[in-house]
């Protein structure tokens, strides 16, 4: 399988640095095929400006994201990687997917509707929070919802895992390395 990690935390020495060497490690181990995209160490460019969505409009892309597609294009599944900022995704990862799954490409409309056109794709998003599921209350099943039903699924994506961990800064080193453990079973599982 062909596997493209994106990967969306500004600190090298972060938790969520650790869920990224697990699951790259473990899909490499099943004998899978990986890209890695570390949004910040690549420096993206999250905004989508007036200068791209003009080309847009006129069918065209920028190469720069025509590369970024055809990385999304080779992948057979997705793995999202980020940690959980204002109930949603840094704003790198959100204009990752502002850029690059655009209407045309991961998306159309058309008289019938909107056409997910990524449905061959699988996906899993790994969130990490700095609080307790209790903390977030009524709202801790939606915190992945924007990235796999905003996202994934209005593009044609359905076969969603998504996990959040919960309290990473709070816990032990002993309760960080069963999320790593619980996270390389969900790769075996794949």
């Amino acid at each position: 399988m062909n596997v493209l990690i994106v990967y969306a935390h500004p600190n090298p020495l972060s938790f969520n640095q650790s869920i990224l060497k697990v699951i790259n490690t473990a899909f490499k181990k099943r004998g899978d095929q990986v890209q890695l995209k570390d949004l910040y160490a690549e420096r993206f460019d999250p905004v989508l400006g007036e200068a791209q969505l003009s080309l847009q409009n006129e069918g065209k892309v920028p190469d720069d994201i025509k590369r970024e597609q055809e990385q999304v294009t080779w992948a057979d599944m997705i793995v999202v990687i980020y940690p959980l900022w204002w109930f949603d995704r840094p704003a790198i990862l959100k204009g990752w997917f502002d850029r690059v799954f655009t209407n045309g490409y991961a998306f159309s409309f058309d008289e019938n509707g909107l056409t997910g056109l990524l449905h061959n794709k699988r996906a899993m998003v790994v969130v990490t929070a700095g609080g307790t599921k209790e903390d977030f209350g009524k709202n801790a099943d939606q915190l992945t919802k924007s990235t796999t039903e905003g996202t994934l699924a209005f593009c044609g994506i359905t076969d969603i895992i998504d996990r959040v961990f919960y309290s990473v800064t709070m816990v032990d080193d002993a309760a960080r390395e069963a999320m790593l453990a619980e996270l390389e079973q969900m790769v075996k599982g794949c």
